[in-house]
């Protein structure tokens, strides 16, 4: 089974993602078991998978956290995905996951990011990253995560910027 960083730490990825199909949303069939479906399965589906759950949503870049909206909290798990690194819609899915909407759940990066990146998401307020390398080195990857010691600007996990922290 792969592994991802959860909360600084290297953990069992019990969650199993599944990929966007080409045809009808209303039509593909979710397994059971915790899986993490596309957002536009959910809401095609909603009625019959809102009980349960062991059921997470995923975002790709070009879907916004309005898509899930006051439905965020109902979910264990949202993922926003990196199609490619250099793509990063998703820092901002995620802020607002959290700020707009106050998910509290675990939000998990995956797909194409990379481990430079890993320290802003979590300013964002990721706390979890599933990389799609299999080969990502994890043990180096969570020493990114404490990469900047200080910033200037407010963030998600940190609500005041440094002029008022010092103040």
């Amino acid at each position: 089974m792969q592994k991802l960083i959860k909360d600084g730490q290297i953990v069992e990825n019990t969650w199993r993602l599944i990929a966007k199909t080409e045809g009808d949303a209303a039509a593909v069939e979710v397994p059971a078991g915790q899986v993490i479906i596309p957002v536009a399965v959910w809401n095609a589906q909603k009625d019959t998978l809102q009980n349960r759950t062991d059921i997470g949503v995923w975002l790709d870049s070009d879907e916004g956290a309005e898509l899930i909206g006051a439905d965020a909290n109902r979910f264990a798990v949202i993922a926003v995905n990196f199609p490619l690194f250099m793509d990063g819609r998703a820092f901002s899915t995620a802020r607002l996951l959290r700020e707009r909407y106050g998910f509290t759940g675990e939000l998990r990066a995956v797909g194409n990011f990379m481990r430079d990146q890993l320290c802003y998401l979590r300013r964002c307020g990721v706390n979890a990253f599933a990389f799609a390398d299999a080969e990502a080195n994890l043990e180096e990857a969570v020493k990114s995560l404490s990469d900047l010691q200080e910033y200037y600007q407010a963030a998600v996990d940190q609500p005041l910027p440094l002029f008022r922290r010092r103040a």
